[in-house]
């Protein structure tokens, strides 16, 4: 079927294209005069209506443009705008432009404008900006997956469709997933609960490393992903986009639709997505786990089958000196657990999930998160009032064959584990300009969780949670080219968790030596206070081609409820699983240092860490056992990390770039009952090698052709923790093509992608995925061809 589908994109494609001028190109380069850095965002014109916008890298492109002379004007928002002349032939060169930042002095006021990548240098954190360009061109499964190019950015995978994030080694609720200024609540806890966004229509993402609780409160002790709204829509516009995609390992298919209109001051954005796929193949053909051998049907891995539909809509309004924007978005997922994967249950199940391969049968879960977030914003003199308002609902439901476990008997429904859970959210900054060299923030945070469960098996209990932060910082230019920021924060948090007792009785030990059958009773009413002081001090210089931070700052994390007070079976992961209620906050201590260079050839980064965590929470395996399962129990204990990220870019050739980057995290912990082990999930050293080129000539309809090489190579992982196993090293080629296309406009070309990720179709272990721990390898060669067509 996916080749069939294949083949008849491909025709369509074709059949489109061939229509589009063979005519010449004006390819450029825009850059910093001072600094020679690309600058993103810049208008190239002409009086010949072309028009071009540069990208991340700086560069743009203008397609048909017959032969002939053109005087181009090229404009940005902060840089004077300059005047150009292009003789355009067959011989014609890529152009290169430098402009000046630009100064307006308009009645003894001083006007400066900073674009998003001069500020991401000016500020001490270590960050990354991330554009829509590299979302598109590097988009895979979900969000995480497609982020984890990036140095330091890694995923807990969850079968091919799901993932969560990781940041140098920390995930989970260490890990904040901001999006429209509102942190993403579901159930993200656990290790199968993967992240409910829709990654289509996303334009820009702020990737923090380290120590962010001063700004985003508790949870940010890893660092922050923080998708930001897209632009606003230019005056009396309507645009959109259609993205198609098709796979072969998993037989996927999904079509994504967005639109966006403006008039003059009212505005909105739509989007709808729908994916559908079937069971994913791995590069066997039987798993053996705990002496048990699983056979698989064509490879494939049953009952991994899913399908996600999504609908997104915002409307917002632009005002003399106030803008807002609402945001509706709803994400309902089902997707199939590989039917091994729980509880074992297949060895007796009568389920044969080999008759259909995109059938979700048990055990499965489904989740519907809706959220309405209200982004506004007001301008008084020196004053800018940032409020963001936010609503969200996360319906998990985990079915499984009923089975009697233990002293349990059969349940009468599949119903296993169900999470309602509601969060109202409330951030408000002022941002207090006194003068050029001062940007003083004063802000709060409140959010307030309400969760309830259902389903016949425990593991966590209802709770309410409400945290409630203060904080302020300065960011203060010391001269032109030395920054300075520092703030304090100071939180309050309460966890108040409700009484749980079983369904049915159990039979216990009486001191007497009789036996009696009772009621257990899992939880208990229990009100939880928690408070913390954080902050953070940081600098950075930039000079004329490098930038030099270093940042200093102390986080802390709220325990989670399943920590507090968890006290159940947790069959996905084999194991009963027991909290702590004499849980203290996490607090860790981190610095962090980065050195950026950049020429117009050649780049270079490194950004090592140290980081100390004084109580960090983690389930630790006892020698004890309940019902022939290993009790787990949360604790706390010291652990030290080092590590970093390292990054080299250059452009070889005219038209050949070559990029290495290379990741590593050292964990110890040095108290507790694991002492000198390792930490959970921690990931192994890893380098990827990148490869890119361009060819200057249109070949057939193809435009702007480019191909691209990611070959990683990962290390053996050795240092674990029980019950966690060593993981081999592995190597890995991805391959991909891009190219334009003129559909439907010229000036917007439709962008064609051809991938073939693991290119050699390699058995190999993930040592973060969920997976791994059942000796399930990661999914086989898969072909994708994926097609975005703007209008």
């Amino acid at each position: 079927m996916f080749y069939k589908t294949l083949g008849l994109w491909l025709f369509i494609c074709f059949n489109i294209a061939v229509f589009g001028q063979n005519n010449f190109q004006i390819k450029g380069f825009v850059g910093n005069a001072t600094t020679s850095k690309p600058i993103q965002g810049a208008t190239i014109t002409s009086k010949s209506n072309l028009y071009a916008l540069s990208n991340e890298a700086g560069e743009f492109v203008m397609y048909n443009v017959p032969e002939g002379t053109y005087t181009l004007t090229i404009s940005h928002v902060a840089y004077a705008s300059k005047t150009i002349t292009v003789n355009v032939n067959s011989k014609t060169n890529k152009v290169s432009i430098l402009l000046d930042t630009k100064t307006t002095n308009l009645d003894e006021i001083v006007v400066k404008g900073k674009t998003k990548e001069e500020i991401e240098h000016e500020t001490p954190m270590v960050s990354e900006l991330v554009s829509k360009e590299f979302l598109l061109t590097n988009r895979e499964n979900s969000l995480m997956q497609t982020l984890s190019k990036i140095p330091g950015v890694g995923t807990v995978n969850i079968g091919s469709g799901q993932s969560k994030p990781i940041i140098r080694g920390l995930g989970f609720n260490r890990v904040s997933v901001v999006q429209n200024g509102i942190k993403h609540e579901a159930q993200q806890w656990g290790n199968d609960h993967g992240l409910e966004i829709d990654q289509y229509g996303i334009e820009n993402i702020s990737i923090i490393k380290g120590a962010a609780s001063l700004l985003y409160g508790s949870d940010a002790i890893a660092g922050v992903v923080d998708i930001q709204p897209a632009k606003i829509p230019l005056l009396n516009s309507f645009t959109g986009e259609v993205n198609l995609l098709a796979e072969s390992n998993n037989d996927l298919l999904g079509v994504s639709v967005g639109l966006q209109s403006r008039k003059e001051k009212w505005y909105y954005r739509t989007r709808l997505t729908y994916r559908d796929y079937a069971d994913y193949k791995v590069p066997t053909d039987k798993i053996n786990y705990e002496s048990y051998v699983f056979e698989l049907h064509n490879n494939q891995l049953r009952n991994t089958a899913g399908f996600e539909a999504n609908a997104a809509f915002s409307v917002g309004y632009i005002g003399e000196n106030f803008k807002t924007e609402t945001f509706f978005s709803n994400v309902n997922a089902k997707n199939g657990f590989f039917a091994n994967a729980h509880g074992l249950e297949v060895r007796t199940s009568t389920i044969d999930y080999d008759s259909d391969d995109r059938d979700i049968d048990l055990p499965y879960h489904k989740v519907n998160h809706f959220k309405i977030v209200n982004n506004s914003t007001y301008y008084a003199n020196a004053h800018t009032f940032h409020i963001e308002a936010g609503f969200q609902n996360n319906h998990r439901e985990e079915h499984s064959e009923p089975v009697p476990h233990g002293f349990m008997p059969k349940p009468d429904n599949s119903k296993e584990r169900v999470f309602y859970k509601n969060t109202i959210s409330l951030n408000v900054r002022d941002v207090y300009k006194p003068n050029e060299n001062h940007d003083i923030v004063f802000g709060i945070n409140t959010e307030y969780q309400n969760n309830n469960i259902g389903g016949w098996g425990f593991l966590i209990p209802e709770y309410n949670r409400f945290t409630a932060g203060i904080f302020a910082f300065d960011h203060f230019d010391i001269y032109e080219n030395l920054h300075f920021q520092g703030g304090l924060r100071y939180d309050f948090g309460t966890v108040k968790t409700k009484s749980y007792t079983d369904w049915f009785q159990t039979t216990v030990n009486n001191p007497d030596g009789s036996k009696s059958n009772i009621y257990l009773q899992r939880a208990q009413n229990k009100t939880l206070n928690f408070n913390s002081v954080s902050g953070s001090v940081g600098l950075s210089y930039t000079a004329p081609k490098t930038t030099y931070k270093l940042n200093v700052g102390k986080s802390f994390r709220i325990p989670l409820a399943n920590e507090l007070a968890s006290d159940g079976v947790n069959y996905h992961m084999y194991r009963f699983e027991r909290g702590n209620l004499d849980l203290d906050p996490e607090a860790s201590y981190q610095i962090d240092a980065e050195i950026d260079y950049v020429s117009s050839k050649f780049s270079f980064g490194i950004s090592p860490f140290v980081n100390f965590f004084e109580n960090f929470i983690y389930l630790n395996p006892t020698p004890n056992f309940y019902e022939t399962l290993q009790i787990y129990e949360y604790t706390q204990t010291k652990v030290f990390r080092y590590g970093g990220e390292l990054n080299l870019n250059y452009n070889i050739l005219k038209n050949l770039n070559l990029n290495t980057s290379v990741e590593y995290v050292y964990s110890k912990q040095t108290t507790g009952p694991k002492k000198n082990f390792t930490i959970p999930f921690s990931p192994p050293l890893s380098g990827l090698i990148s490869a890119s080129y361009q060819i200057n000539k249109d070949i057939l309809f193809f435009k702007n052709l480019q191909f691209f090489a990611d070959y990683r190579i990962t290390a053996k992982q050795n240092d674990i923790v029980p019950p966690e196993e060593k993981t081999k090293g592995y190597q890995l080629l991805n391959l991909s093509v891009l190219s334009n296309l003129n559909v439907l406009n010229a000036q917007k070309p439709a962008q064609l992608r051809f991938k073939v990720n693991n290119v050699f179709n390699k058995e190999y272990f993930n040592h973060t995925s969920f997976y791994r721990l059942i000796d399930v390898p990661e999914p086989g060669r898969n072909i994708s061809i994926s097609l975005t067509i703007p209008f």
